[in-house]
């Protein structure tokens, strides 16, 4: 008998992937063009199939079954409550049965601290909670357990390996699973842990694994240097939710990036102490803790960091230059539209800054990229130039135009309800805030707030 040529096995050509980012090329390079990581390729070659034959323009294949949109039922997903309240907030209410999250953050800010808050919080309720370390011993965090006062009945193993993890799951069931790290998950036949391969299998088959069982997993990120998630992006597709762990002066900041059983852009504040990560209930009484009253240059505004309104302070200071070019400093705020409005404060109010120069700062450490603070940034500088403080009890909010006039923001109610609850009684706000007058630009807004000290 002779045998059939099949023809020639196609030939794939090699791809390498950068260990950073996931950026893509087709032969190594020295620095990723993305994330500009040196050295940070590796070549991940598919394997070679060979080439099936054509059968028809589409192959003799049926199309799939249709569900009109209509006919879908509804429903709500499980979900089972942290114990922590800031963070229930933002997941959206809590961990869902089934849901993967990714939380990121740089090393040390308290991401495995968490979590063992969360596991002991779950098991304490009467869950079971499985809890993979791949990067301490079990001794370690049994001395991080004791310091957190962790009296739950947490189960631990040290096997990383992606398939015996799933098969505990399968087998045990927990109400929640926390990976730490998904950069120590291995999977058979993958190469090296933590590189691409490795970590983007090992992410699709725990969260194969959490669908099937229900179990709500949590999987720990190591971050690049530019703070996003080291390996693929594509891991980033595959999970839920993503959420990172932020370092803003004395406070740690979870803000979630993705979430599909919830509003992404939730902000949970906490505070880091001896017994671990504390939740701050009221974070505008927090960051305006140690405002100064009474001094020029000084503002409360009201606004928004991802889908939470808070209170900050805006400080502008404002002295004579002793260089040929006056200097203009901004921390916390967007530099672009802190000119914006040094420009519209000389040009409409007549207020002369060519030789001094400004320091504009956010107190408190945050960066917050929000348009409604550049009538704060207008108060606060003409505050500082003319040497009078704003009354104690005036907060501020409004998008700034190159004309003068004051525009309104996203989420004015939100902004008026939170400042409100602070008790500042009188606000500087757009028109069409309900229950406050407004003012149309920003010579008005001078006018009402000095008018209103009585000056």
């Amino acid at each position: 008998m002779v045998a059939r040529d099949r023809g020639p096995v196609a030939k794939v050509a090699a791809k390498y992937i950068c260990t950073s980012c996931g950026y893509q090329a087709s032969k190594p390079l020295g620095r990723c063009p993305n994330c500009q990581a040196w050295n940070s390729f590796e070549e991940e070659a598919p394997s070679a199939v060979a080439p099936k034959a054509r059968v028809g323009a589409y192959g003799g294949v049926t199309g799939g079954k249709l569900t009109p949109l209509s006919d879908v039922g509804r429903r709500e997903e499980p979900r089972t409550p942290s114990g922590i309240p800031e963070l229930d907030r933002v997941l959206g209410g809590g961990l869902v049965a089934g849901g993967v999250t990714l939380i990121g953050g740089e090393p040390g800010i308290g991401k495995s601290t968490l979590l063992l808050q969360v596991a002991d919080r779950v098991a304490q309720s009467g869950g079971t909670v499985l809890y993979v370390a791949g990067e301490e011993s079990l001794e370690q965090i049994r001395l991080r357990a004791d310091r957190l006062g962790v009296t739950g009945q947490i189960q631990l193993t040290r096997d990383t390996r992606a398939e015996h993890v799933a098969g505990l799951m399968q087998e045990h069931r927990p109400a929640l699973c926390i990976v730490d790290s998904i950069q120590t998950v291995t999977v058979e036949g993958e190469g090296a842990p933590g590189g691409v391969a490795q970590v983007r299998d090992g992410t699709s088959m725990l969260t194969r694994a959490a669908k099937e069982t229900g179990t709500a997993t949590v999987l720990v990120g190591h971050v690049t240097k530019d703070g996003t998630v080291a390996g693929p992006k594509v891991m980033e597709h595959i999970v839920d939710t993503t959420v990172f762990l932020e370092t803003v002066g004395a406070f740690r900041l979870l803000r979630s990036v993705k979430n599909r059983f919830g509003q992404a852009g939730e902000l949970g504040v906490f505070e880091m102490r001896g017994e671990g990560l504390i939740a701050v209930e009221n974070p505008s009484a927090a960051f305006l803790a140690e405002r100064p009253l009474g001094v020029p240059g000084s503002v409360v505004a009201a606004t928004v960091d991802g889908q939470r309104p808070m209170l900050l302070e805006v400080q502008a200071l404002a002295s004579k230059t002793p260089y040929p070019n006056a200097r203009r400093v901004v921390v916390g705020l967007d530099p672009r539209r802190v000119d914006v409005v040094l420009a519209v404060l000389e040009r409409r109010l007549d207020l002369t800054l060519g030789g001094l120069d400004v320091y504009v700062n956010l107190a408190g450490g945050l960066k917050v990229p929000d348009p409604g603070l550049d009538l704060a940034v207008a108060l606060a500088v003409y505050s500082a130039v003319v040497g009078r403080a704003l009354p104690e009890n005036v907060a501020v909010f409004g998008e700034v135009g190159l004309a003068g006039e004051v525009r309104s923001t996203q989420a004015t109610v939100r902004r008026a309800e939170e400042a409100g609850r602070a008790g500042y009684t009188r606000l500087v706000v757009p028109p069409g805030v309900e229950g406050h007058p407004g003012v149309k630009s920003v010579e008005e807004a001078v006018r009402m707030v000095w008018r209103s000290a009585g000056s």
